[in-house]
């Protein structure tokens, strides 16, 4: 009996299966088919963290304010674990655990299933992914992972979490930089902007000099490619660079869109054409900038 309550189901199998993931409909499957004998208290101290969490950095503000939340009305949504040789390991809702014990909880509720660890890798990365905005950093880790535990290429990553190739691309560029140059970026001195430029260039030691370039001189983008194209740096990647008719006004529009929303953006005839790779990446899209559905 225990094993069949703790199985994920021929549903959830399936959506595990499917070419794109969406945690929203994961965890709908796993609460509609559990039943109230299913949601368990569980102790705080039985809970281990998902061995497969790709976030290292918990900000406390975050944290104290789900904390208080938590004080005052209780852990609405009941975390997803699986049951391992000693007490359970966290599947979905980490910052739950963390922010209950803040609030002096002892028990948290909780509903067990049975993933593999291809599955676990999956869903945690998701809920940092689609709720918890991982930095770019963690993120990369996060896709290089999946991409060599999954055997995954990158199109198939790119359709399992709902990203468009070019972003997972330029991510994982950014694994490629100096750890000094990446400890820039997590301290958010580098936007992904600066560091996409970076990752392209082919010396170490001219990566470390631009990267201090820009932080103290505080050069914008735009002025970093200009710095970039000159023959002082080699590029890793050479790219050639099409003659285009456009103003070029427009063109720097449609570079900064495409950074700021993470996909292609054309700017033709007065019209601004904004690409998507799925539902998840519109909705992704339509948060940026903040558009709501009434």
């Amino acid at each position: 009996m225990e094993t069949k309550k703790r199985a994920l189901g021929r549903g959830l199998e399936q959506l595990f299966n499917s070419d794109n993931l969406d945690l929203e409909t994961i965890e709908k499957q796993i609460y509609e088919t559990a039943s109230n004998e299913e949601v368990l208290e569980v102790s705080l101290d039985e809970l281990r963290p998902n061995p497969y969490q790709p976030r290292k950095i918990f900000k406390d503000e975050a944290l104290r304010e789900l904390s208080e939340s938590i004080k005052t009305y209780g852990v609405f949504q009941p975390i997803i674990v699986k049951k391992s040789i000693r007490g359970y390991e966290i599947i979905a809702g980490e910052r739950r655990v963390r922010a209950s014990k803040m609030a002096g909880l002892l028990t948290i509720p909780a509903i067990v299933r049975q993933f593999s660890d291809e599955q676990m890798m999956e869903i945690a990365i998701l809920e940092n992914l689609q709720r918890e905005n991982l930095n770019i950093i963690e993120e990369a880790f996060a896709y290089k992972q999946m991409i060599e535990k999954l055997e995954l290429t990158q199109d198939e990553l790119a359709r399992k979490v709902g990203k468009s190739r070019s972003h997972i691309t330029n991510i994982l560029g950014i694994l490629r930089l100096p750890k000094e140059v990446r400890d820039l970026i997590l301290e958010e001195k580098l936007s992904m902007g600066h560091a996409r430029i970076l990752s392209k260039l082919e010396s170490e030691d001219k990566i470390k000099e631009m990267a201090l370039r820009i932080v103290n001189g505080n050069l914008p983008v735009r002025e970093v490619e200009k710095l970039v194209d000159s023959t002082e740096f080699e590029r890793k990647i050479k790219i050639e660079r099409k003659k285009r008719e456009e103003d070029k006004d427009l063109k720097y529009v449609e570079d900064l869109l495409s950074e700021k929303l993470d996909t292609r953006v054309k700017i033709k005839e007065h019209i601004i054409q904004i690409s998507y790779a799925n539902t998840a990446d519109l909705n992704r899209i339509l948060e940026i900038i903040s558009v709501k559905e009434n």
